[in-house]
């Protein structure tokens, strides 16, 4: 559970910011278990464009082609400080920091055949010229075959223990192309540093079949391409809301404590001033539909990673994000699946960790009002009569015989369920 700069900075995000930022997260959201601050993409570039992936960017590196972060946008970072004083922030807050990278060795560390520390190698060793991102121009891809490519990793890896980063998202490494022993060199190179750092995988969608290897050695994957402020889409890139139903159906069985299939990051709130997709806005998300994400990826039990910027948060975002009812849903629950979707309705149950019962998420796909109605033999429950909690609206609504309810369009609602009276 956390909070990433992208959605609302783009590569823009600068010292002020993040910390403005991390301090309204520490002061309205720790107290709900939200731990998580990662500045992303190209930290290390001056002249940033909001999209990131810029062609003209100037790039600041160590003597070890390393990429550090930007002086005039992180001046704490003088003297050869890299992060960890913006680390050091983070944690007297209560928080976990994290920083977002990109496969690979940096271009011009390649070009000029720049030493890698701590190793006999140089970086051109490491790389392999004719392996690049499809979408970014930062990095060469690396040559697993030649022990620079590890080299090059663990030197990386060493930098961010010392600046204790608690996070990496890797980007362009877990879908087009997969890159399973840049994945492995990387968990290699954190467990060598001695330091717990969490390894995140981008963009998606991941491939089911390589879930051991992702379990293995990282703890969280992303299951699709970047989500954004719309219901759905027709290109692969962005994805909306109500594409990603059936990838969280088809991912929910493969679910497990500790190694988490990741939805993608919760684009609500104001997404400015320079978002990674499109102009600065409020989220073009309704009401209905930011329960609906919420709702969504809290049963599928998927990472929480809040977008808006948190500086000029609104009472009705905040709310979502603040409900301890449904966050125990994301944070401490079982056997999570989606029971059926009829096209215009979808119905997902777990159970509670802690406690009797079960939850219930029922969601209108719809662009109109839908009546539910389901018998709770039709949900596999035996028992004739259950009780309903209202998990949004903090609501016992008592005794039910059947499950009787209307959504609004793109709704959802969420429910604690027990046999007997409320408990």
């Amino acid at each position: 559970m956390g909070w990433n700069s992208w959605d609302s900075y783009g590569a823009t995000i600068n010292e002020g910011d993040f910390k403005a930022n991390a301090g309204w997260f520490a002061e309205h959201l720790r107290p709900y278990g939200w731990q998580y601050v990662t500045v992303d993409m190209e930290w290390f570039v001056s002249n940033p464009v909001p999209e990131g992936n810029g062609k003209a960017s100037t790039y600041s590196f160590d003597t070890y082609g390393r990429y550090i972060p930007a002086l005039n946008r992180f001046p704490s970072s003088a003297n050869g400080a890299g992060f960890k004083a913006l680390a050091d922030y983070v944690h007297s807050l209560g928080l976990k920091f994290g920083i977002h990278i990109l496969r690979g060795v940096p271009k011009s560390a390649v070009e000029k055949k720049l030493p890698i520390e701590g190793s006999p190698y140089t970086a051109d060793s490491a790389a392999d010229p004719a392996d690049t991102c499809p979408w970014n121009p930062d990095n060469y891809g690396t040559n697993p075959a030649h022990p620079a490519a590890q080299a090059y990793y663990d030197s990386i890896a060493r930098l961010y223990a010392q600046w204790t980063v608690d996070l990496i998202k890797v980007d362009c490494i877990s879908s087009r192309p997969y890159k399973g022993d840049d994945i492995r060199m990387l968990r290699l190179a954190l467990n060598k540093t001695g330091r717990s750092i969490a390894l995140s995988l981008s963009p998606g969608a991941a491939p089911l079949d390589k879930t051991a290897e992702m379990r293995k050695y990282a703890e969280q994957w992303r299951i699709s391409d970047d989500i954004w402020d719309l219901w759905h889409s027709d290109v692969a890139y962005p994805q909306g809301l109500g594409d990603q139903f059936p990838r969280a159906a088809e991912w929910a069985a493969l679910v497990q404590a500790g190694h988490w299939p990741d939805a993608d990051m919760l684009p609500i709130g104001y997404l400015g001033p320079a978002p990674g997709w499109g102009q600065a806005r409020q989220t073009r998300l309704t009401h209905d539909e930011q329960r609906t994400l919420l709702t969504l990826w809290c049963i599928f039990r998927s990472p929480l990673m809040i977008g808006a910027n948190l500086t000029v948060m609104d009472p009705w975002t905040t709310s979502l994000l603040t409900n301890r009812e449904v966050l125990a849903v994301d944070q401490a629950s079982a056997d999570n699946r989606q029971l059926f979707a009829t096209g215009k309705v979808v119905v997902w149950m777990a159970r509670p960790e802690g406690g009797r019962g079960y939850y219930l998420a029922v969601f209108n796909l719809d662009e109109a009002e839908q009546k539910v109605e389901y018998g709770w033999k039709d949900l596999g429950l035996a028992e004739s009569s259950y009780s309903l909690r209202d998990l949004w609206e903090h609501k016992d609504l008592g005794s039910s015989p059947a499950l009787s309810l209307s959504l609004a369009p793109h709704g959802a609602a969420l429910f604690r369920v027990a046999a007997g009276p409320p408990h």
